[in-house]
């Protein structure tokens, strides 16, 4: 398949329960070669779209296309190239490491070696484990394994890092990434805005039931620059913004933003304002907003995700 080849098509979804609706006609895609990364607020509707894209859920209205099959109909066919890994569960409690992901690898027949599987994910000292025994960040990369088994040409991944060290979450991110780059379709949901960051091509972002952004994350940053710094916690802002000529936001207890793009001489006032009144610049990162910056902005009016 061709890197920029639509994989996922969702047209017009509408998913109700009852009187809700969930879902409110929705309309994206996911490429393939691509991560795409699905955001949003508690309830936005973001797993009940996913679970119509992986045919576990049946639409109100609007339409669904995956690997050009619609996946309520042709489920089966689907699940034969398709990888979908939970956020917890589907896995018997008493089997093991090993004998579960070479289950997976024979059941799916895709030439894929059980036990550089295993070592892949880091689960090689665990092999003999049973899934009840793991921890939740090793629960979590055995479910990456199974997803892997298949060798998707789409992937459904739902907080892949979640409750996974920080080492553990570096492999699993690298994963993703190579998943991607080998033509997979993979599609991300997370909370983790900072894990969408380091590794989504595009993003998607629902609030409402609705999709409320969709881009690379340059698109959704673009004209949205801020210089941001840390310093003493005690700074007279209204002093410092008379001197500098514009207003400077505290966003933590020594961190602050001034919203504009980091030209030179700011840049310069900032830090000689700084140095005349004896404060220290500890740390300072300018240009584009950071994705937290990017959801939190967009979606103002709802509870945003951590």
């Amino acid at each position: 398949m061709g890197a920029t080849e639509a994989t996922v098509v969702v047209d017009s979804l509408v998913v109700r329960y009852g009187n809700i609706t969930a879902v409110d006609g929705v309309s994206f895609t996911a490429n393939a070669g691509e991560v795409t990364a699905v955001l949003g607020p508690n309830g936005a509707g973001k797993t009940s779209t996913i679970e119509v894209c992986e045919g576990f859920r049946h639409a109100s209205a609007g339409s669904v296309s995956v690997l050009g099959l619609d996946p309520a109909l042709q489920q089966r066919r689907l699940s034969e190239r398709m990888g979908v890994m939970l956020q917890d569960g589907g896995v018997y409690p008493s089997a093991r490491v090993a004998e579960t992901v070479r289950h997976y690898c024979e059941l799916y027949d895709r030439g894929v070696n059980p036990h550089k599987l295993v070592e892949l994910v880091g689960l090689g000292e665990r092999a003999s484990s049973t899934w009840r025994r793991l921890s939740g960040g090793e629960k979590q990369r055995l479910s990456l394994a199974l997803v892997l088994a298949a060798r998707p040409d789409v992937a459904f991944l739902d907080e892949p890092t979640s409750g996974v060290d920080v080492h553990g979450r570096d492999t699993i991110r690298t994963i993703v990434r190579d998943l991607a780059d080998q033509g997979c379709a993979v599609v991300l949901a997370t909370h983790e805005l900072d894990e969408a960051e380091r590794v989504a091509d595009r993003v998607v972002i629902f609030d409402a039931g609705q999709v409320i952004a969709n881009g690379t994350l340059s698109e959704l940053r673009s004209g949205y620059d801020e210089i941001r710094f840390r310093s003493a916690p005690d700074i007279d802002l209204l002093a410092m913004a008379a001197s500098i000529g514009i207003v400077v936001s505290r966003v933590g207890a020594d961190v602050y933003v001034v919203d504009a793009p980091p030209h030179p001489k700011l840049m310069a006032q900032l830090a000689g304002w700084l140095a005349d009144q004896g404060h220290p610049l500890l740390d300072v990162r300018a240009g584009a907003q950071r994705l937290e910056d990017v959801f939190r902005r967009l979606t103002s009016g709802s509870e945003a995700e951590r």
